[in-house]
C-alpha cells in the first residue's frame, strides 16, 4: 500500500477529528526539515542584583553584619553586653590611613572590671548548623600596656552557647587572627558574642564569621545552597550587578567596580540604594560591603560555565530618583571604567588591570565578550551618552558586543523613541524589560513574531508576571504567574533568531528582608527553594536545544489558540526533538503532534510536566515542592505523538531520534 505524505496525513487526521465531532482535539505539525533559527548558547541566563538581601545576607556567606563599623550608624547590628560598667566602645576614624575602611572599634576595660561583650545579630539572625565548623577572623591591635583575651561564641535567642573558642591577641600592630569551632546545634536566629577580659584597650576591625560549607569550599566564599540552585539552571550568562544598583539613587552611590576588587578590607562600603526605596518595607540596615565583588562575579560565571554580562554606569543616576547626569564632556572617567574592566577581565597578567586579576588568584583571562552600557535609562540623555560610549569602545574593542537599553517599559513613548534611535545607530543587543500581569504575558507570546530580522537583537533582560499581591510574599510567586511566563517564553524561543538573551528578575529574596516580590528563589538563614517560576526557567534553560523548528497548528504558530502555546527545537548534540507545550485551560486538551521529517524515533518519549489545578498555588518553606517537574514516559505511534495535556500545565517532551 502506498503511504500518504505527512502533510496529507495531517489534513486527513484533522478531517476525521472534525467529522467525529472531537473539537477538543488539536493537531500540530513539527517540521523537522526546516531550521527556523539557531538557539544561542547564552539564551537562558541569570539576572543578579543586590536587592532583597541577595548579596550581603544572601549569596555572600558572611554572617556578621556591619563587620567593619562603616554603616551610617557605626554600631548598627551590634549590641553592647553589660553596659552598666565604665567599660566602653569607642568608634575611631583613621581616614588618612585607610579612606576605604576608616573606622574601627576600640574596646577598653578598666582595672578590676568584669568581662565585657559585643554581640552581632547577623542578617536577621545567623543560620547555624549542627556539626558545622565556623571560621572566625578579625583584624586586631592591642594598645601599649594592654593585656586582653577574647572568647568567641555562638548563642541561640535564649543565650544557650552553641560553640565557642578562645583568642589571645598579642600584637601592637594590626594583625589578622583566626579561630575555628564547631556548632553543637542548629539554630535559625543565632548571634555572635565576643567577650573581652583583662585590662587595657583593644582595636577591632573586619570582624567576620563564615561557615565551612561555602561553594567549592572557598574561604570567605559564597553560600553553597544558593549557588547550587543557580548551577542546576545551567545558565548561559549572568548579568551583574543589576539593575538599579548600577545607577545608584545618585551618582555618588552608583556601583563602581574598581572599589569591589582587591583585599576585602580595602573595599569601600556604601549604602544600598534599596535601603529606603519602599516605605512599606524599609530596610535601614541594608548596605553593600562588596564582599561579592567583580572578581567573585567573574569567578562564579566561570564556575557555572556562564558568559559574564557586566552592566556599567553610563553617567546617569536612577531616573526615578535623582536623575543626576554627568555632562557629556565629563564622561571620560566612566568610559575609562568600561575599558579598564575589559582589561581586568581579558588582559594579560602583565597588563595594568590584568596584573591585579592575576594577583587575586586568576592569571588566565575571564574571556569577557559582552558589556552593558547603563541599566534601563531612557530618553535623549541616554541615547547621546550611549553614542559616546559605543564610539570609543567599538574602536578600542570591536569584538566586545554592547548591550543598550530600551528603557523600563516594553511600550510607550520612551520605548518607541529608544527603539527607533538604537536601530538607526545599528545597536547590537537591546535590553527590554517587562513587569506586568499574567494576562499580558499570555497575550504577548507572539510579540517577536513580527520584529525586524535585519535590526538589533533582543535581550529580554528583566521579566516577571506580577499577579495578586495579597497574602504573604511567598504567595506572589503563584502558579498562574509562572504558567503565563512559560507561555510567553515559548514565543521567545520560537524567535531565537531575534531573541539572544533572556533572564527573569529579581533572582533572590530573603524571606525576612525583602523589598520586591515576586522573586525567582526564596531563602532564609538556613534553607532555600525554587519557586514555580524557577522551575519554568530551569526547564527552558536545561532543554533549550540547538535549533528552532516550526510547530504549527492549521499552518500557524501556536500562540494561544484555545489556550495552547508551543515551541519546538532539536538538539544536534543529543539527537533529540524537544517540544514545549502550555495548556492554560482549566480542562485537559487532547493534542496530536505529527513529527514531519523525523528519522528513526525511539518508541517512547520522556515528559517533564509542571502542573497544578489551583492557579493560586505556590511553593513555600513549608512545602517547597508543591509545584516541581514530574517525569513521565509517552508511547509514540510511528511519527505521531498522542498527548493529553493536563489543565494548567507546562510540559517538556523529549524524543530521541537517530
Amino acid at each position: 500500500m502506498r503511504k500518504l505524505p505527512v502533510t496529507k496525513l495531517v489534513t486527513l487526521i484533522c478531517l476525521l477529528l472534525t467529522m467525529n465531532g472531537l473539537s477538543q482535539n488539536h493537531v500540530m505539525t513539527v517540521n523537522l526539515k526546516k531550521i527556523a533559527a539557531r538557539v544561542e548558547p547564552t539564551m537562558w541566563g541569570i539576572f543578579f542584583e543586590d536587592i532583597n538581601f541577595a548579596a550581603d545576607g544572601g549569596l555572600y556567606a558572611e554572617l556578621v553584619k556591619n563587620r567593619s563599623f562603616e554603616f551610617s550608624k557605626p554600631l548598627m547590628g551590634w549590641k553592647i553586653m553589660k553596659p552598666d560598667t565604665a567599660t566602653g566602645v569607642l568608634i575611631l576614624n583613621e581616614s588618612e590611613i585607610n579612606s576605604s575602611n576608616p573606622r574601627f572599634a576600640r574596646v577598653s576595660i578598666h582595672h578590676g572590671e568584669p568581662s565585657f561583650g559585643l554581640s552581632n545579630e547577623g542578617f536577621r539572625g545567623m543560620g547555624i548548623k549542627n556539626g558545622m565548623t565556623y571560621h572566625f577572623s578579625a583584624l586586631l591591635r592591642l594598645t601599649p600596656g594592654s593585656n586582653l583575651k577574647m572568647r568567641i561564641e555562638l548563642a541561640d535567642p535564649k543565650g544557650n552557647v552553641l560553640g565557642s573558642a578562645n583568642l589571645i591577641p598579642d600584637s601592637g600592630t594590626w594583625e589578622k587572627y583566626q579561630v575555628n569551632f564547631k556548632a553543637s546545634s542548629t539554630e535559625m536566629k543565632a548571634r555572635l558574642n565576643i567577650w573581652f577580659e583583662g585590662e587595657g584597650s583593644l582595636d577591632l576591625d573586619m570582624i567576620s564569621l563564615f561557615p565551612d560549607d561555602t561553594w567549592k569550599n572557598r574561604p570567605g566564599g559564597l553560600r553553597a545552597d544558593l549557588v547550587q540552585l543557580l548551577a542546576e539552571m545551567k545558565p548561559g550568562f549572568i548579568r551583574f550587578p543589576g539593575g538599579c544598583i548600577v545607577e545608584g539613587r545618585e551618582l555618588e552611590t552608583r556601583y563602581q567596580w574598581k572599589k569591589t576588587i582587591g583585599n576585602q578590607e580595602s573595599r569601600k562600603l556604601i549604602i544600598n540604594r534599596w535601603n529606603t526605596e519602599f516605605n512599606y518595607h524599609l530596610t535601614p540596615d541594608y548596605f553593600q560591603s562588596f564582599g561579592m565583588g567583580f572578581f567573585e562575579y567573574f569567578q562564579l560565571c566561570e564556575d557555572l560555565g556562564a558568559e559574564p554580562l557586566p552592566i556599567l554606569s553610563c553617567g546617569l543616576a536612577c531616573q526615578y530618583n535623582s536623575a543626576e547626569a554627568v555632562p557629556l564632556e565629563q564622561l571620560d572617567p566612566y568610559i575609562q571604567d568600561a575599558m579598564d574592566l575589559i582589561e581586568f577581565a581579558n588582559g594579560s597578567g602583565e597588563s595594568g588591570w590584568g596584573k591585579i586579576r592575576a594577583q587575586m588568584g586568576h592569571p588566565a583571562p575571564f574571556n569577557l565578550k559582552m558589556i552593558g552600557i547603563g541599566n534601563e535609562q531612557w530618553g535623549e540623555q541616554y541615547i547621546e551618552r550611549y553614542k559616546v560610549f559605543a564610539k570609543v569602545l567599538k574602536t578600542k574593542y570591536p569584538a566586545i558586543k554592547l548591550v543598550s537599553s530600551a528603557g523600563p517599559s516594553p511600550s510607550g513613548k520612551n520605548f518607541d523613541f529608544a527603539s527607533k534611535e538604537l536601530k538607526n545607530l545599528e545597536a547590537e543587543i537591546v535590553d527590554e524589560h517587562y513587569y506586568s500581569k499574567p494576562d499580558w504575558f499570555f497575550k504577548n507570546a507572539s510579540r517577536y513574531d513580527g520584529y525586524d530580522r535585519n535590526s538589533y537583537k533582543i535581550f529580554a533582560g528583566e521579566y516577571a508576571a506580577h499577579g495578586d499581591k495579597s497574602g504573604t510574599a511567598e504567595t506572589h510567586n503563584n502558579w498562574e504567574c509562572a504558567l503565563s511566563e512559560a507561555a510567553f517564553m515559548t514565543g521567545l524561543e520560537r524567535n531565537a533568531d531575534v531573541v539572544h538573551l533572556c533572564s527573569y528578575a529579581p533572582l533572590f529574596a530573603h524571606i525576612d528582608a525583602w523589598q520586591w516580590s515576586p522573586d525567582l528563589i526564596w531563602f532564609d538563614n538556613l534553607q532555600s527553594y525554587g519557586t514555580p517560576n524557577y522551575y519554568v526557567q530551569k526547564l527552558f534553560a536545561t532543554n533549550k536545544g540547538t535549533d528552532v523548528v516550526p510547530i504549527l497548528s492549521e499552518y500557524k504558530p501556536v500562540t494561544g489558540q484555545d489556550g495552547l502555546y508551543a515551541s519546538a527545537t532539536t538538539d544536534q548534540n543529543s539527537h533529540e526533538i524537544i517540544l514545549k507545550l502550555v495548556n492554560s485551560n482549566s480542562e485537559d486538551r487532547q493534542v496530536k503532534i505529527v513529527l514531519d521529517g523525523a528519522k528513526r524515533l525511539s518508541k517512547k518519549a520522556s515528559a517533564l510536566i509542571l502542573r497544578n489545578s489551583d492557579l493560586k498555588s505556590f511553593n513555600s518553606f513549608r512545602n517547597p515542592v508543591a509545584i516541581v517537574p514530574i517525569e513521565n514516559s509517552i508511547e509514540l505511534k510511528g511519527k505521531l505523538l498522542d498527548l493529553s495535556l493536563p489543565p494548567y500545565s507546562f510540559s517538556v517532551i523529549k524524543i530521541k531520534q537517530d
